[in-house]
């Protein structure tokens, strides 16, 4: 088969394509034909070397067809996604023709799939599993509370708007460009603010919840923002990896906020089982069209280094994928 290989650490031309052995089916494995994968941050820094596990063939998500499944989990031919797992960690990811995920991180799509193109159904899996459990789990959100977005311009961002908007949730978003708040005043958002340091100071509103997608370096200035009670989720690092600096819970941490943090790794674990998410829900409701989750670009498999380009240069719009022919 054909992959997507990291050659050498470095920028966009170190993925080269080359011709690789096929996955071979293992029991408590899935081996899928892959259509389309997401397009993700981890994947920028893999491929830089600076994430702790990686593989040559990179990749943490993707949607495809079921070619292979000892185990009997899923029927040959079942439309599924795949996600996390050690998936470009661990073991080699989606950036090919073929993967092998394990058995518990791949999800049926349902019957609604079939209403939507391999190129819509890849924006889905990654950002919608995480910004779903984020705001419904460590954030406990419900309809008509007051929800801040910090990085909604982001593909993970416009997913956890999407989802909050249709929840009933309040939405205010942050961006860096003020060009970009008319595309996030679509999705609903009531307010757009311009990122920078201390929001807080500029913004002297107390939100019930904060998603945290921007990181390290404004997760003390969002713990400032939020009431008695108020929940604060750190779930991204779109200001890079660099510690908080000089965190002193003492002074920096507000009295009676609820503090957690999400990783999708956890995804397919005993605690954080990927059937928790309702999936196929989110699937049937973008088909029909509750959630707008078109990809803001699709690329062809030999274009991923243009993707890569993008992304590392902030200048994706929202989620970019690949569609493999």
């Amino acid at each position: 088969m054909k992959a997507i290989v990291i050659e050498q650490f470095g920028g966009p031309e170190s993925l080269v394509i080359k011709d690789v052995a096929s996955p071979e089916p293992e029991n408590g494995h899935v081996v899928i034909r892959v259509k389309a994968f997401g397009v993700n941050h981890a994947e920028i820094h893999m491929r830089k070397g600076e994430w702790a596990e990686w593989t040559p063939i990179s990749g943490i998500e993707c949607v495809g067809i079921v070619t292979a499944c000892p185990g009997g989990e899923f029927a040959e031919g079942t439309p599924v996604a795949s996600l996390m797992g050690g998936l470009g960690r661990t073991i080699s990811g989606s950036y090919a023709e073929y993967t092998k995920a394990k058995a518990s991180n791949v999800v049926a799509l349902g019957p609604a799939a079939s209403q939507l193109g391999w190129d819509q159904l890849a924006a889905i899996p990654e950002s919608y599993a995480t910004a779903w459990t984020c705001l419904f789990r460590n954030l406990e959100l419900s309809s008509g509370q007051k929800l801040l977005i910090r990085g909604g311009t982001s593909a993970f961002g416009r997913a956890a708007i999407n989802l909050a908007v249709h929840a009933g949730a309040d939405v205010v978003a942050t961006t860096r460009s003020v060009r970009r708040a008319p595309q996030l005043t679509a999705l609903g958002v009531k307010r757009v603010v311009i990122e920078g340091p201390n929001l807080s100071e500029r913004l002297p509103v107390k939100f019930d919840s904060i998603l945290e997608l921007i990181g390290n370096s404004t997760i003390v200035d969002s713990l400032k923002m939020v009431h008695r009670g108020g929940r604060v989720c750190l779930a991204g690092f779109l200001g890079g990896l660099a510690p908080v600096p000089d965190f002193n819970p003492l002074l920096q941490m507000a009295s009676g906020v609820h503090f957690s943090f999400f990783g999708s790794f956890v995804f397919g674990t005993p605690e954080f089982p990927l059937s928790d998410v309702p999936l196929q829900d989110i699937v049937k409701m973008a088909a029909d069209g509750e959630l707008s989750c078109k990809p803001w670009r699709v690329f062809k498999f030999e274009e991923i280094g243009e993707a890569h380009r993008l992304m590392e240069n902030h200048e994706a719009q929202g989620k970019m994928v690949v569609v493999v022919d």
